[in-house]
Parts: structure tokens; C-alpha cells; sequence
């Protein structure tokens, strides 16, 4: 009785909980994500809800919202009289895991591997079995005392065949084993790499409203996530030092939501929101004894110490039918006219199918002036359609206090935390090109690339990769943040431009002047232009200065450098032709008294 009773019970409480469930599900509804506005730092995401309500008090739950929000930042809308009376923010933990279709394939593909691997183990094992029987019985033994030579000769065949058969056997499975090992470990990782695309958490809403009016309505959620951040880079292409620089504006962006972004509607801000928004109030400012922490008593002393204060829907494919082009051919049966898009004739019903968002120009030639180029295929006219490239599709909006790239293709981005390029931008760039080189610290010269007006590119500090002639050289950093009127692109080094700086030694010299200590410095750069073209170059030197009045410091030659006295550093300018060498030399002397020592 008691067990019937307990039975009962457990009936019923599943039961109760299937149907709170059940009620559950009733108002539950999944939102989907359409547009992404992704900060520096964070991102503003917007989804899209259909929910059904009764009339009166309703509980909602909308889920697949992000499993990081900033709540301050929520807002909801419908499109009907609903009153929001409450809003809760969690995390689902108990989100079913749902396997993408390539990881399904994947583990059939694990599962068949690893049916094969079974099979050869077992081959292996058996074969290693009848190896060990095999040399377990090799002694051979008669009926009598002997055995016929006939006998042995049969019984030593049979050993060494079948012994070479199964040994070879076990070499073949055995290479087939390490393969299938490699396989399914091959396998693994890429599963590895593919679940790390589907986060295990989501964010839900829990929703308490009020409806006068039972219906379906429409809801937008819309808030700001710190899970989301992009970084400027750029690709810096130079066929050669006559044509202007190929910059090719790009992001690396980031997700890790919870949620797969799909066919997401995305734009880049170059803002911060999380950044407060309070004005600095100045007050006064009164001065008192301190006692500086060791740290910052080091600092700018000590090489390598710095302190820092503590961290506070898609339109459907164009369709044509009977297209013509005035002013055609009408004698030919066949009236359509010849369609080119960028530069490659293509058929009727493939042009029938081009999107028209991909559509950059269109353009109608008649016969008579299309006959000069295609021919007399172009007897009923020609249609030239230019597509767009990428920088077609992103709308630069300069705003007061930001820069937006608004783009216009969706965009699939996983929820993994993984860097994916997004290009944004090409420009074509005039640049002035020069060769830089500073001997004293590194005798190779760099490519520079001057460029003015770039404030109206808006860029932002980041690094960049250099494809020079074709070939990718390396990276350097563009610093976006300069307020010179003129911005420097590092293009990388040019080994054909060689410099030297050698010490003379019999321009140098030792003197010692009563309490006192002379010491000359000579040297001499060399430069020559390896190129098949003439360059323009700068070469900067330096000679020390002091702040001691006992150090005296006299610059005795330059050979027409450009003389920076607040500095002490030289330049020249020199146009070097093909082949050109040119040499420069910097002399200098320091006197100082004897008795000390000074960093030379």
C-alpha cells in the first residue's frame, strides 16, 4: 500500500511539473538578431520578437539574447498599447546543446574510423597470437630419435613462410593503425574547433506586461553587450615608388555573445559607450609637501619603469524578359542585345540572375556605338553592367562625435571570440616616397610614404600589413594619432639603398689640455643607390649635447647637413641617381675634465 502510495505521488508530480512546462513553453519565444552595432569596446545588438498575448496580465520569457548585457542599456518596444510592467535579466544554463550539421558529419565520419581501427586491432592482435604459437612450437620432434631431412626441409619452409606472411601482415595493419590514429585525432581537433563556434549559455528576458487587446505583436529588444569589441588594421600595397599607396581599410572583429550571429546586419562605430559622459569640473589647485612612492621616484630615471594609476529581408533576383535596346538591328531574329558585366559576356538567363544590390553602374550602348568594341555580336546593342566591390557596399557616416561604417551585406559572425577581418574601405592614396635612414642605429634604409589631406580617411591607430612589389614584406603601425599635418607610412626596407658609418680613426684623437680632455670624433657615411631609378633619400645624424657647463661641445664638421642645435641632430636630403654614391662626413669634439667620466 505504501508502495502503491508512493508511486502515486511521483505520478503526480510529474505530471504538475509536465504541465508547468508545458505552460511554460506557451510563453516562451525565441528573438532573432538583426542588426549589430559593434563598438570598440561592446556592441549594440537589436533582435526582433512575434509574440502572442492574452488580454490581461501575461508572463513572456524571450530568450537567445546574449548571456553578457548591460541592463542599464535595455529597452523594449511593441507595436501595440502593451505596458511593460517588469523586466528580469538571467543566464540559461540549461540551454539544450544543439550540434551544428558539420559537427554531426564529423563525429559519423569519428564513428566509422573508429569502427575500422577495431577491426585492424583485432587482425593485429590475432596475427601477433599466431606469431607467438608459431614460435612457441618451433622444436621439432620424430617418432624416433631423428627426423628425415625431407621431414625438416618441409617443417623449416613452412616456418620461415608463414613466420615472413604474418610478420608482414602485422607491419601492413600496423601502418594502417598509426593512420587511423592520426585520422581520429585529426578529427577530434577539428570537432574541438567547431563546438567552440556555439556558446553553452544564453541570456533570457523574463517579461511581466499588461495587454488590453488579445493578439500577435511585434516587440524590438535592443541593448548594449561588453561581449563584442573590433580593432582597426590595414594592408598597405605599393606596386612602386611612382604610383600612389593601395590602403585597404579592414577591422578584426569579435564576438563572444552566446549567440551565432546570422546574416546580421552590421555596422562598426569607432565610439566607446561605456566611456562616462561627465565633463571635467577644474578646481583649485593647491600645492603641499609630498612623499612619493619609490616606484614613482624611478620613474623616467630607471630604463623600463613606468607607473600607472590604478585601473578605475532580401529583394528578390533581378528578372528581365525581352530586353532591347533602342535603335537595334530589327532584321535578326534573334532581338536580344550582348551583356557584359565586368568585362565578361555573359548569357541571358545569367544576367536574369544577377542581384541587383551587386549592381554598381548599368550602362546601354547602341549598335553604332558598341560595334567598335564587341563586334557584330553587339548588332542589337550592348548592356555594360559594372558590379560593386567591397568598399561599395560600407557607408562612411561622419558623425559629430564618431565614425560609423554602416554595411550593407549581412554577415555571419559565430559566437567564439575569434578575430574575423571585415573589409571596410580601399583607397587609392597620393604619397610622396622617400628613403629614411638613421645609420647610427640601424644602417638599412625604410621606405616612407608621405601622405597629406589624411585627415579625410578617417583612421585609426592600428597595425598594418605591407605587400611592396607584390611581395609581403612585413608590418609597421600606423599612427592615426599624430597631429602633424602629414601622415608617415613605414613601407618596410629596401636592401638595393646601402649605407655604411665608419669611425675614422685618423680623424679621431685623444688631447689632453691641462686639467682638462679632448676628445675628436670623425665619421664618415657612404650611400649608394642600387636601383634602377633615382630616389629621393633623408640621412639624419646626431652629436651629443650637454647640460653640464664643464662638458664642451663643438660640432666641427657637417658637410652642408641641416643643423638642429636644440637637438643635435643633422639632416640631409640628397637626390641619389642610379648607381650614385654619395658620402658625408660628421666631426665633432668633447672636452671635459680628466678626472671624470663621461658616456662617449
Amino acid at each position: 500500500m505504501k508502495y502503491m502510495k508512493g508511486v502515486l505521488i511521483m505520478f503526480l508530480s510529474l505530471a504538475l511539473a509536465a504541465s508547468v512546462h508545458a505552460g511554460d513553453d506557451k510563453n516562451i519565444v525565441s528573438s532573432v538578431l538583426k542588426s549589430a552595432m559593434v563598438y570598440r569596446a561592446g556592441a549594440e545588438l537589436t533582435h526582433s520578437a512575434k509574440v502572442s498575448l492574452n488580454q490581461g496580465n501575461n508572463e513572456l520569457i524571450i530568450d537567445n539574447i546574449s548571456n553578457q548585457i548591460d541592463i542599464n542599456s535595455l529597452q523594449i518596444g511593441s507595436n501595440g498599447n502593451v505596458t511593460i510592467m517588469s523586466v528580469e535579466f538571467s543566464t540559461n544554463f540549461l540551454r539544450p546543446e544543439q550540434k551544428l550539421p558539420v559537427v554531426k558529419r564529423l563525429e559519423d565520419s569519428l564513428e566509422a574510423v573508429k569502427d575500422e581501427l577495431t577491426k585492424v586491432q583485432v587482425v593485429l592482435k590475432t596475427d601477433l597470437e599466431l606469431l607467438e604459437v608459431l614460435k612457441s612450437n618451433k622444436e621439432i620432434r620424430g617418432e624416433q630419435t631423428g627426423v628425415s631431412v625431407v621431414e625438416l626441409t618441409k617443417m623449416m619452409d613452412y616456418y620461415k613462410a608463414k613466420t615472413l606472411e604474418l610478420q608482414n601482415e602485422i607491419s601492413r595493419y600496423k601502418e594502417k593503425e598509426t593512420k587511423l590514429n592520426d585520422i581520429t585525432a585529426r578529427i577530434k581537433r577539428q570537432i574541438t574547433e567547431e563546438e567552440q563556434k556555439n556558446s553553452k549559455t544564453i541570456g533570457k528576458l523574463l517579461l511581466q506586461l499588461y495587454c488590453p487587446l488579445a493578439g500577435q505583436y511585434d516587440f524590438t529588444i535592443s541593448y548594449i553587450t561588453p561581449a563584442a569589441s573590433w580593432n582597426p588594421s590595414y594592408d598597405l600595397r605599393v606596386e612602386n615608388i611612382n604610383k600612389p599607396v593601395a590602403l585597404g581599410y579592414k577591422a578584426k572583429l569579435s564576438q563572444f555573445t552566446g549567440i551565432d550571429w546570422h546574416q546580421v546586419k552590421l555596422a562598426l562605430s569607432t565610439s566607446v559607450p561605456a566611456q562616462h559622459n561627465n565633463a571635467p569640473d577644474i578646481k583649485s589647485w593647491f600645492l603641499g609637501y609630498t612623499y612619493p612612492h619609490i616606484a614613482y621616484a624611478l620613474e623616467g630615471k630607471v630604463a623600463g619603469i613606468s607607473v600607472q594609476a590604478a585601473p578605475a529581408a532580401a529583394e528578390a533576383p533581378m528578372k528581365e524578359e525581352g530586353i532591347r535596346v533602342r535603335g537595334a538591328n530589327s532584321v535578326y531574329k534573334q532581338a536580344d542585345p550582348l551583356y557584359v558585366v565586368n568585362g565578361k559576356v555573359i548569357s541571358k538567363d545569367e544576367f536574369g540572375t544577377l542581384d541587383q544590390r551587386a549592381i554598381k553602374s548599368m550602362n546601354v550602348l547602341n549598335a553604332a556605338s558598341a560595334a567598335a568594341t564587341y563586334g557584330s555580336r553587339a548588332s542589337n546593342g550592348v548592356i555594360v553592367v559594372t558590379l560593386k566591390d567591397m568598399g561599395d557596399y560600407v557607408n562612411v557616416k561622419d558623425n559629430e562625435l564618431n565614425v560609423v561604417f554602416d554595411i550593407d551585406l549581412p554577415y555571419d559572425v559565430p559566437s567564439n571570440g575569434k578575430e574575423q577581418n571585415v573589409s571596410l574601405k580601399d583607397f587609392k592614396v597620393p604619397a610622396h616616397y622617400k628613403y629614411y635612414s638613421v645609420p647610427r642605429l640601424d644602417k638599412d634604409a625604410y621606405l616612407v610614404g608621405e601622405i597629406v589631406d589624411w585627415e579625410a580617411l578617417n583612421l585609426l591607430p592600428g597595425e598594418a600589413n605591407i605587400i611592396f612589389e607584390g611581395t609581403y614584406i612585413g608590418k609597421t603601425t600606423i599612427d592615426a594619432g599624430s597631429v602633424q599635418d602629414t601622415l608617415n607610412l613605414t613601407l618596410g626596407r629596401d636592401k638595393r639603398v646601402m649605407i655604411t658609418r665608419e669611425k675614422l680613426t685618423d680623424f679621431s684623437s685623444v688631447k689632453f689640455l691641462g686639467s682638462n680632455k679632448k676628445q675628436t670624433f670623425t665619421y664618415e657615411i657612404t650611400v649608394r643607390n642600387n636601383k634602377k631609378e633615382a630616389i629621393q633619400m633623408e640621412l639624419r645624424d646626431q652629436y651629443p649635447l650637454s647640460t653640464n657647463k664643464e662638458i664642451e661641445i663643438e660640432l666641427l664638421q657637417s658637410d652642408g647637413a641641416t643643423v638642429n642645435t636644440e637637438t643635435g641632430i643633422l639632416t640631409w636630403k640628397p637626390q641619389l641617381a642610379p648607381g650614385e654614391i654619395k658620402k658625408y662626413r660628421v666631426s665633432y669634439s668633447v672636452k671635459y675634465p680628466k678626472d671624470k667620466q663621461v658616456n662617449l
